[in-house]
């Protein structure tokens, strides 16, 4: 598949799993009395504001080119802690808001996959709206992955010190200082080399395949 190819069955779907991902966190603290994200402008779905040169464009295309699957972020929206109603607590479901965005984009591309599939993937635009949609589950789900790791400044690390005693709870979030984001890649890169999250990856991804009558995915060597 050639690279302009690629880039027309991942864009959208890339586009919306991180946007959605950060107008949920930003759309959850205004619910819980924090407006930082609203009064900045980010609670848009035009992409442009959320857009991160590294992780939105020069990530995904790479990852995409050579391993044929895409991930990434956006730039995350402001929240003043502040300001919400109970910080710890409020947090958390602020911090639970991005992936559980992006379980629900899984299961709606997942909708116009079956769509695509019911339309025949013999006929070419049959093809690319399975394609796109396939793409929409896979490229949710590995953000929902890598943003549920525990290690700052992602969304799990703000669920784990919500429930850690307060002290702790700084602690771990300040844990690899501004390098938490390299530590996590690094991580993620070294679990897919050695295949450590790939069941973890099919399990869920074949999960909403059968949920939706499609059909399964092999994991690479299986």
């Amino acid at each position: 598949m050639s690279t302009s190819q690629l880039i027309l069955i991942w864009a959208v779907p890339v586009l919306f799993a991180i946007t959605v991902h950060e107008i949920a966190h930003g759309w959850v603290a205004a619910r819980f009395g924090d407006t930082t994200a609203r009064d900045a402008g980010r609670l848009t779905l035009n992409p442009i504001p959320h857009i991160h040169w590294l992780g939105t464009v020069v990530l995904p295309l790479a990852l995409g080119t050579l391993a044929g699957v895409v991930a990434g972020w956006a730039k995350p929206v402001p929240v003043n802690a502040g300001r919400l109603q109970n910080p710890r607590r409020d947090m958390a479901w602020v911090a639970v808001a991005g992936p559980a965005a992006n379980v629900l984009m899984a299961l709606a591309w997942a909708g116009i996959s079956r769509m695509g599939w019911q339309m025949g993937v013999e006929s070419e635009f049959g093809l690319l709206v399975y394609l796109i949609g396939q793409a929409g589950i896979m490229v949710n789900i590995v953000l929902m992955l890598f943003n549920l790791l525990p290690i700052p400044p992602l969304d799990g690390a703000v669920i784990v010190s919500s429930v850690l005693p307060p002290r702790w709870g700084t602690w771990w979030n300040h844990l690899f200082g501004t390098k938490g984001i390299v530590v996590a890649m690094g991580l993620v890169l070294l679990a897919m080399w050695s295949g450590t999250l790939l069941p973890v990856f099919f399990l869920i991804i074949n999960a909403v395949q059968s949920l939706f009558g499609l059909p399964t995915l092999n994991a690479p060597g299986s």
